[in-house]
């Protein structure tokens, strides 16, 4: 059994992941939704094996047997792209691979909110994408990046473990570095990126202190930044960021946000009313007099969901706020908005008709990738 005929199938499919487990059928996330394919017989030791060695090179391996886990990327000529996790379970090899599009899609392809091309009109300071694991974050990522490339004549630096996107140069110049091929990690790499006169730097993931202080360094030095985190909303994005630093660079640390952090987008997928595919509640932060100030003050950060729901003249909405206009475009159903909602009173008086100052713009649809 060869892996490049699993991935041909789950392209097939429109699956985002393909998961590869021993003495398990391989199994496609579709929609969200984790799929057997029964048709294929059981995964034995052999298989993963085999598999997971096909798409490391020597350098890989090495790190694998080492170290138990390895990230990959790996390419098919006329196939795709696609991110590979190689880890080893129960003392056999498991891997789960994300299915990466060739095509950068737009920010109007995506339909993320109008906002977002204006947040990535931003000269300097920092922007997040958040989320869960497979919500959209590299996928939005990818889109600002490929706006800024087509839109100005920039130096573009991204630092990826691995590259997944590939970006071609159009008005910009992008130069993409990949940990442990191109460079030892995130915190260095930033840091040479300073002295490789960049406009624009993209850090594919703020993993630790080292990365979050040389990035909000970076930002701070005048240069765009652009990263993710696994965290599901702003608020959460703060205290996360904070909560990671020393107890004795807390204070700085907030004070440091609060200059140079331009927008958090924070992004979920929800399945959609005709069941072909899901849609992303977005919310979107962007820095004001007033969110800085809940930045620095540690009592006033869990304002910012306030002052995100009444801030929607600046851009802003919250997920609740996008839900309800999913709903009301009937992209997705009353009840599947109901589920995902952050606060169920105030969103049922908004199914109701009862005006809560939270309402604002459209969203749309988006693939199932991360």
């Amino acid at each position: 059994m060869l892996i490049n005929d699993l991935l041909k199938l789950a392209i097939e499919k429109r699956a985002s992941d393909l998961h590869l487990k021993v003495g398990s059928h391989p199994v496609l996330r579709v929609n969200g939704e984790l799929t057997a394919v029964v048709e294929h017989r059981r995964l034995q030791t052999e298989d993963t094996l085999n598999m997971a060695f096909s798409v490391m090179n020597n350098r890989q391996k090495q790190k694998f047997k080492d170290s138990f886990d390895v990230d990959v990327a790996y390419s098919v000529p006329g196939l795709g792209r696609f991110r590979c996790n190689v880890f080893q379970q129960r003392g056999t090899v498991g891997l789960v691979v994300r299915l990466i599009p060739l095509k950068i899609q737009t920010i109007r392809e995506l339909l993320l909110p109008p906002t977002l091309t204006k947040i990535a009109d931003e000269q300097r300071g920092l922007i997040l994408c958040t989320g869960a694991t497979g919500s959209g974050k590299s996928t939005t990522l990818a889109a600002l990046i490929d706006y800024i490339n087509s839109e100005k004549t920039s130096h573009i630096v991204t630092v990826e473990d691995p590259i997944e996107f590939l970006h071609r140069d159009k008005r910009s110049i992008v130069n993409q570095r990949e940990i442990e091929v191109d460079a030892l990690n995130f915190a260095g790499a930033i840091r040479a990126a300073l002295r490789q006169d960049p406009d624009v730097i993209l850090v594919g993931e703020m993993r630790d202190y080292e990365t979050i202080e040389t990035a909000v360094t970076a930002a701070e030095t005048g240069h765009l930044v652009l990263s993710s985190l696994h965290t599901l909303d702003a608020t959460e994005t703060i205290n996360r960021i904070v909560s990671v630093c020393p107890p004795h660079q807390q204070k700085q640390i907030r004070r440091q946000l609060a200059s140079v952090l331009r927008a958090v987008v924070s992004l979920r997928l929800v399945p959609r009313a005709d069941g072909q595919t899901r849609v992303p509640a977005v919310e979107v932060m962007v820095s004001t007099p007033f969110i800085r100030d809940c930045i620095v003050n540690e009592e006033k950060t869990r304002l910012i969901q306030g002052a995100i729901a009444q801030g929607t003249t600046e851009g802003m909405q919250t997920f609740d706020q996008a839900l309800f206009d999913l709903c009301q475009k009937g992209l997705i159903t009353r009840e599947e908005a109901a589920r995902r909602c952050t606060n169920p009173d105030e969103f049922r008086m908004m199914l109701s008709g009862v005006d809560t100052g939270s309402r604002s713009g459209g969203m749309g649809s988006m693939p199932d990738l991360e």
